[in-house]
This record gives C-alpha cells, sequence and structure tokens, in this order.
C-alpha cells in the first residue's frame, strides 16, 4: 500500500511532556499557527526556520485556532474564558465573554464573516465581531457540552454535542435543532463542512466517524482501530476528510464514498489533536509531544 510522505517537526516543548502543539491552521502568511494547550502559548512556524512563541497566561488553556476573514489569527482559551486575536505581527486582543466560566472551544468563520464559538460548559453558541462584541446563543439542551463547530453549506452553524450523543444546527435567526446520533454514548467532537456539501464529524469514544448531510440523515463509519479516538477532522479539499487519532497515534483519511485509510505517523505516543490543510494541500497535525506532523498527499512512499 503507498503511503503519503509523513514528517515530524519538532517545534516546542519538553519531548513527551505533553505540553506541545493541541490546534493548528495555517496562517495568510503562509506560516504553521499552533495553539499549546497546556502551556500557554500560540506558536508560529515556517519551515527551516526556528518556531517564535506567543506566550498568554499560562492556565488560560489556548486551544483551537483559525484565520479569521480579517486575516488574523483567532482561538479559543478554554480555561481563559476568552476568545484571542492575534495579527501576524504580534498584536494579541483577547476577548472575555459575557458568561463566566463558560469554556470556549470549538471556533469557525461564520457565513456573516464573524467568529463563531462553542462554550463547553455554558451550553451556548457564542459570535463574536472583529471588534469583540458577543452574543451568544442558549442551546436547548443541558450539559450537552458543545465542542467543535463549522459553517455548512445551507449557511448555518453545525456543532457536536459531545454529552448529548448529538449534533446541532444554529440558523442564523437562533433557531436550534438537535440531530442525535444512531450509536448511542459515541462522544462526537471534532467536525468539519466536507466537500461534498455534508459535515463530517469523529466519535471519540465509538471508534467511528460520521456524516450528517444538512436535511439531517446521518451515516457512519467505524474506523479499522475501534479503540483509535479519533479527535479532530477537517476538509482536505479533494473529496476526502483527514482526521487523528489520538489514541492510537495515527492520522486518516475518508473519501466522500466512506473508504478510510489510516497511517501511522513517525513518533509514537505522539498524541494528536487538532489537523488542518493548507492552500498547498499538505496536511498539518498538532503533536502534543512536541511536533507537527507534515502529511504530504503529494509525494508517496511505498
Amino acid at each position: 500500500m503507498t503511503t503519503p510522505a509523513i514528517t515530524d517537526h519538532w517545534v516546542a516543548g519538553e519531548r513527551g511532556s505533553g505540553t506541545g502543539p493541541y490546534g493548528v491552521t495555517v496562517g495568510p502568511d503562509g506560516a504553521v499557527w499552533f495553539t499549546m494547550a497546556r502551556s500557554g502559548c500560540v506558536g508560529r512556524w515556517v519551515p527551516g526556520e526556528e518556531p517564535t512563541l506567543h506566550r498568554l497566561a499560562p492556565d488560560c488553556q489556548p486551544t483551537v485556532i483559525v484565520t479569521g476573514p480579517d486575516g488574523a489569527l483567532w482561538f479559543t482559551e478554554t480555561r481563559g474564558h476568552r476568545i484571542g486575536r492575534l495579527t501576524t505581527d504580534g498584536e494579541l486582543t483577547e476577548f472575555a465573554t459575557p458568561t463566566g466560566e463558560s469554556g470556549p472551544y470549538g471556533l469557525t468563520v461564520g457565513p456573516d464573516g464573524a467568529m463563531w464559538f462553542t462554550e463547553l460548559n455554558a451550553d451556548r453558541i457564542g459570535r463574536v465581531t472583529s471588534t469583540g462584541e458577543i452574543t451568544e446563543y442558549p442551546l436547548t439542551r443541558a450539559g450537552a457540552f458543545p465542542s467543535a463547530i463549522a459553517t455548512g453549506a445551507d449557511d448555518a452553524l453545525w456543532f457536536t454535542m459531545n454529552q448529548a450523543n448529538a449534533v446541532g444546527r444554529l440558523a442564523m435567526d437562533g433557531t436550534v435543532t438537535v440531530y442525535d446520533l444512531p450509536t448511542e454514548a459515541a462522544g462526537p467532537v471534532g467536525l468539519t463542512a466536507g466537500d461534498d456539501g455534508a459535515l463530517w464529524f469523529v466519535e471519540i469514544m465509538a471508534g467511528q466517524l460520521g456524516r450528517i448531510t444538512t436535511t439531517g440523515e446521518i451515516t457512519e463509519y467505524p474506523l479499522p482501530d475501534r479503540n483509535a479516538k479519533p479527535h479532530a477532522i477537517t476538509a482536505g479539499g479533494d473529496g476526502r476528510c483527514w482526521f487523528t487519532e489520538w489514541g492510537s497515534g495515527r492520522v486518516g483519511s475518508i473519501t466522500s464514498e466512506g473508504v478510510i485509510d489510516v497511517y501511522d505517523l513517525p513518533v509514537p505516543a505522539s498524541e494528536p489533536h487538532g489537523i488542518a490543510v493548507g492552500p498547498d494541500g499538505v496536511v498539518w497535525a498538532a503533536l502534543e509531544v512536541g511536533a507537527l506532523a507534515r502529511i504530504d498527499t503529494r509525494r508517496r512512499y511505498g
């Protein structure tokens, strides 16, 4: 079997300490940007150069990071209960959520150009403008633990409800619709808008991937290793979605037809979390062991 060319690049954190990269994105400057949840940092790295670390409050737990429509890097601070904005020049602004101890986690660019985020502890979805104005939308279920979030092809906000075992949809008028998963206690976490117009998500407790159409039809795909604990997922731009397997130290891809391939990472027990695809089609995975994994689907070994 042929496999993509996968290389690891050590960028931050003491090796093996679990303080390395958690979330990852490719910025408008072409650099790879990442969060370090256990270290309170946001990092920037260009291949061939030394990484630059922007230190935040040590206990703020920066998690998901994305590029905003304004060209800045936006990220959630799950324990700091803030949304951060960092320009490519290093200018940092932080916005506190109106609800205390809200636990912001998932983050995406909305159809309206604002940033939308989940609040793990508050059962709410938040919206923040480029100037820091925040609006919160309550969900219809208590203890839902909303996690990842993405904008669907229908211009609604879709999100996983980890503890409610469901996927939710928030329309721009504030209407919330909930779709229960077929598998009990599946624990949905990561979610992305697929190239096929559907939403794809991972079920960390069930060892499965899921696909939900914008009309609510759900299909589940068991992984080869049901104990892999899939964590994050992103659209590849080529009809595939790429995902991390936190429990197995692998990354994988799934086609729109449900064909799954998985690949071992070079570093054992690497704890892969966030995953992103750059404009050149290269896939990047954040490894809490202290590295970034580069998965080049254009070059194959084997």
